[in-house]
């Protein structure tokens, strides 16, 4: 960040703080540390469709969910999928070329990796949450205003 709070060309180390989702009882900071990044994999097994007519709508009974810790110390019981469910579906509904049936596809892959990242660079810098009434990037302590589109896009 350089004087006057206008944003820096390099906006965080690799130890800072990475906003999150902000799930209630959650805390969407998290302190600096040497390992930073915790990941797993919930995987679950289900039981194959009933042969009626309503398999096709119906979701499949759930048999068992197996906590598989990928990187880092991940806590097994905070691990799920509503994280990951919940930004599938915001970025889902911001950005229309990843819905199915629309004529907003990319056909290049590049296209698709720039609507991308302007998607979470705005989500993160400009976009005022509810829950928390400040960007994630106010929450986390990269930034200290919300960023306008002109300063997001001279970033």
């Amino acid at each position: 960040m350089t004087q006057g709070g206008a944003p820096s060309a390099r906006l965080a180390g690799a130890d800072a703080p990475r906003p999150s989702d902000s799930f209630p009882g959650r805390s969407s900071t998290r302190a600096p540390s040497r390992r930073s990044t915790d990941a797993a994999r919930a995987a679950g097994s289900v039981c194959p469709p009933s042969r009626t007519s309503e398999r096709r709508y119906s979701p499949s009974r759930v048999l068992e969910v197996a906590k598989v810790p990928l990187i880092g110390e991940p806590d097994t019981a905070l691990i799920c999928t509503s994280h990951i469910e919940r930004q599938n579906l915001t970025m889902r509904m911001h950005i229309r070329r990843l819905t199915r049936l629309t004529n907003a596809f990319s056909k290049k892959w590049d296209n698709l990796r720039a609507a991308l990242a302007l998607h979470f660079a705005y989500y993160n810098f400009c976009k005022q949450h509810s829950r928390v009434r400040v960007t994630p990037a106010m929450e986390s302590g990269i930034t200290d205003h919300a960023w306008s589109l002109v300063e997001l896009l001279a970033a």
